[in-house]
C-alpha cells in the first residue's frame, strides 16, 4: 500500500484547522490546574457522587491523557508544568520555607508565551516562591493575584496579594480569583493571552461555600476510598463540594471566551497537581497525596481546543507534568525561552491522532526521598517492587520474580536518575529554612514581604502549628527570643517597616528592634490589637497542624537603612512589660524612592 504524500496530510490538516498556527491565528491558552484533586473527583472518571459537567466538557469536546503522572505534592508539579523539567533539577525540593522556590536560572512557559507578544496573567496559588525574583511577576507573567504560599488558611473574605501589595478580598476565594481570571480575559480578548488559574481547591482546610455544601453534607458515599477504613466520609463530601464550586468556576470561565467569540481559538488545559488529600475514591489505586504510588501521582489531563484539537479522543500513552510546557508550545507555535535540556516530550501528535511511531518511556516520581518510576506497562515503587499496571492496577501482587530483567532494568533506571537529579546532595530535613537567603530592595519590585512561613524562630518562639505555609510567630515572651529572615539586601537605602500584629491590650508597649548588620530600627508595640480567632472559615474541623486565623493589625515600624549586603535580619525584643511581646504574620519592606 502506498503511503500517502507528507504534502497531501498536510493540506488535509490545514484544511481540518489541525495544522501548526501561524503567528497570526495563535491562540489563546487557559490552563486550569486544580489543588489536591484525585484522578477520581470527576465525572468524567466515573465517579457516580459528583457532576463535574464544565471541566467534563473539556474532555469530552477536546482530549483526555488517560495514564498523565504529576507529582505527589503541590510545588514540584508546578515547577515541572512552568520548566518542562524535573523539578529537582531546578530546586524545587519541599513546600514550604523557601524549599518550595523555582530557581531564578530556569525559564517558564510563561516566559516564552510573554516572549511572542502575549498578555500574561495568573490568578491563584503560584507555590514557586514568594519574593523577587521568584515572584510569578518575574517569571514571565504580567500580572499575579492570590497567594504565592503552598495553601492558605482563609477561604472566605480572604487576604489576597495583588501585584504584591496585600489587599482584603470578599467572597469565596475560588469565586473571586476567577473573577480576576474573567477580568483578564475580558481586558485582554482583542490580542493572545496566556490565563494560568491554579485554584486553592481541594485542598484543606475543609471549606465549601454553603450552596455547595447543602448538596453533600447528607450524600451516601457508596464509592469508597483505598483502603476503604481510612476514609473520613466527611472529608470526601467536603471535597467533593469544593470539587463542584470549582466546575461552576471552569464553566464560568468557558462561557466567558463563547461570549467574545474566542472558544474555537483558545486551548483549554485541565489538570490536577496530585493525588486526592485524604483517602476517597480512585477507581482502586494505591496511594493518595505524598504517595508515589499510582493512586498518588495519576491525574486527569484534559485539552481542549476547536480549531486545532479533535473531539473525544482518548490518548492511553503514559506522559506528565513535564509534557506540558513543550506540547503548550508547540501547539501555539511559540518558541521557548531558556536552553536547558527537556525532560519532557511534545505530545502534539499524540493529541492530534496523527499516525506516528511513539516509543515507550520512562516517567520517574519523587518525594521524602522516595523514587518510583512508570513505563507503559511497569511501576517500580519506592520500595523496588514490580507491578504489571495493566493486569494489576492497584498495585496488589508483584511480578518482580516472574520479570527479573524488567526490575534490573527498572531499578537501574531510578538509581541513575536519582544521581543525575541530586548528585549526592543532601535533602533539607522537614520544614527547615531554605538557606537561600530572600532577595530585598529590587527597583522593578520594591516591595518585599518577609511572612512567617520563610523566617526562622528562635529561642522560645514556636510556630502558630506544625505547617508554616499559613502560619504565624506565637509564644515571643523574652528578650533573648529571635525571628530571622536569611536577606540579600540587593539596593542600599532607606525601607519602610510594617509588621503585621496582634497582641493583648495588656501586653501592649513592648520596645522591638529590627536589624541588619550595623542598622537598626526600633519602636513600640501598640496599640493592642487582639481579635478573636475566625469561626466562619470552617465546614468541617480544621486538620491538625494548620493554624486557625485571625484579623492581623498592621504596624508602620518606621524606616531603616539597609546597606547592601547579605545577612540575618533579625527581630528582636529589648524591653516586654507584659508577658508577650506580639503575635507576627509577616514584615514588610519597602525600598522608599
Amino acid at each position: 500500500m502506498r503511503s500517502r504524500p507528507l504534502i497531501g496530510i498536510l493540506g488535509v490538516m490545514i484544511a481540518l484547522g489541525l495544522g501548526r498556527p501561524a503567528a497570526a491565528e495563535r491562540p489563546n491558552v487557559v490552563v486550569f490546574l486544580a489543588d489536591d484533586a484525585g484522578w477520581g473527583d470527576y465525572s468524567f472518571s466515573g465517579n457516580r457522587q459528583i457532576e463535574t459537567p464544565n471541566i467534563d466538557s473539556i474532555a469530552r469536546r477536546g482530549v483526555s491523557l488517560d495514564r498523565f503522572y504529576v507529582c505527589p505534592v503541590c510545588s514540584p508539579t508546578r515547577a515541572e508544568f512552568l520548566t518542562g523539567r524535573y523539578h529537582p533539577r531546578g530546586g524545587v525540593t519541599g513546600v514550604s520555607t523557601g524549599q518550595e522556590r523555582l530557581n531564578v536560572s530556569e525559564k517558564t512557559v510563561a516566559d516564552a508565551f510573554h516572549a511572542a507578544g502575549y498578555a500574561t496573567g495568573a490568578f491563584g496559588k503560584w507555590h514557586n516562591g514568594s519574593q523577587w525574583p521568584y515572584h510569578p511577576m518575574a517569571r514571565g507573567f504580567d500580572e499575579y493575584f492570590g497567594h504565592t504560599a503552598g495553601h492558605w488558611g482563609e477561604y472566605f473574605d480572604a487576604p489576597l496579594e495583588e501585584n504584591g501589595k496585600m489587599i482584603r478580598t470578599e467572597g469565596y476565594i475560588v469565586d473571586v480569583c476567577a473573577d480576576r481570571a474573567l477580568d483578564f480575559i475580558d481586558r485582554n480578548r482583542e490580542r493572545p493571552f496566556f490565563c494560568y488559574v491554579p485554584f486553592t481547591t481541594p485542598h484543606s482546610p475543609w471549606a465549601a461555600p454553603a450552596e455547595n455544601w447543602e448538596r453533600f453534607r447528607d450524600k451516601p458515599i457508596t464509592q469508597r476510598g483505598t483502603p476503604e477504613k481510612q476514609e473520613n466520609l466527611d472529608e470526601t463530601r467536603c471535597a467533593l463540594a469544593m470539587v463542584e464550586n470549582q466546575d461552576w468556576n471552569v464553566g464560568r470561565v468557558l462561557a466567558r471566551l463563547k461570549e467574545h467569540g474566542l472558544e474555537d481559538n483558545t486551548l483549554v488545559v485541565y489538570f490536577s497537581d496530585n493525588g486526592p488529600n485524604s483517602v476517597r475514591w480512585t477507581g482502586g489505586m494505591k496511594g493518595r497525596k505524598g504517595s508515589t504510588d499510582e493512586g498518588g501521582v495519576r491525574s486527569v489531563c484534559y485539552w481542549r481546543w476547536p480549531k486545532g484539537l479533535p473531539a473525544g479522543r482518548t490518548v492511553p500513552h503514559i506522559s506528565g507534568a513535564i509534557d506540558l510546557l513543550p506540547t503548550l508550545l508547540s501547539l501555539a507555535n511559540v518558541e521557548r525561552v531558556g536552553d536547558k535540556p527537556l525532560d519532557g516530550r511534545d505530545l502534539s501528535p499524540l493529541l492530534r491522532g496523527e499516525s506516528t511511531d511513539w516509543p515507550d518511556r520512562q516517567i520517574f516520581s519523587t518525594w521524602a526521598g522516595k523514587v518510583s518510576v512508570r513505563t507503559q506497562k511497569y511501576r517500580l515503587d519506592a520500595a523496588g517492587q514490580l507491578f504489571d499496571m495493566e493486569a494489576d492496577p492497584g498495585q496488589t501482587m508483584a511480578v518482580n520474580a516472574r520479570s527479573p530483567e524488567v526490575t534490573r532494568e527498572l531499578t537501574a533506571a531510578v538509581e541513575d536518575w536519582k544521581a543525575e537529579m541530586f548528585g549526592g546532595r543532601e535533602r533539607l530535613a522537614g520544614n527547615a529554612v531554605d538557606p537561600r537567603p530572600i532577595g530585598v530592595g529590587y527597583p522593578e519590585f520594591p516591595i518585599t514581604m518577609l511572612p512567617a512561613r520563610d523566617g526562622e524562630p528562635r529561642g522560645g518562639v514556636k510556630r502558630s502549628s506544625p505547617a508554616p505555609n499559613c502560619s504565624y510567630f506565637v509564644n515571643w515572651a523574652s528578650v533573648d527570643d529571635r525571628i530571622v529572615w536569611n536577606v540579600d539586601v540587593q539596593t542600599a537605602g532607606r525601607y519602610d517597616v510594617v509588621i503585621d500584629y496582634t497582641c493583648p491590650e495588656a501586653d501592649a508597649g513592648s520596645t522591638i528592634e529590627l536589624s541588619l548588620g550595623e542598622a537598626r530600627l526600633t519602636g513600640k508595640v501598640g496599640p493592642g490589637w487582639d481579635p478573636p480567632l475566625y469561626t466562619n472559615q470552617d465546614t468541617l474541623p480544621r486538620p491538625h497542624g494548620e493554624s486557625q486565623m485571625k484579623e492581623f493589625h498592621p504596624l508602620r515600624l518606621g524606616v531603616i537603612e539597609l546597606p547592601k549586603m547579605k545577612g540575618e535580619l533579625t527581630l528582636r525584643a529589648t524591653e516586654i512589660p507584659g508577658r508577650n511581646v506580639l503575635d507576627l504574620r509577616r514584615v514588610t519592606l519597602t525600598l522608599v524612592p
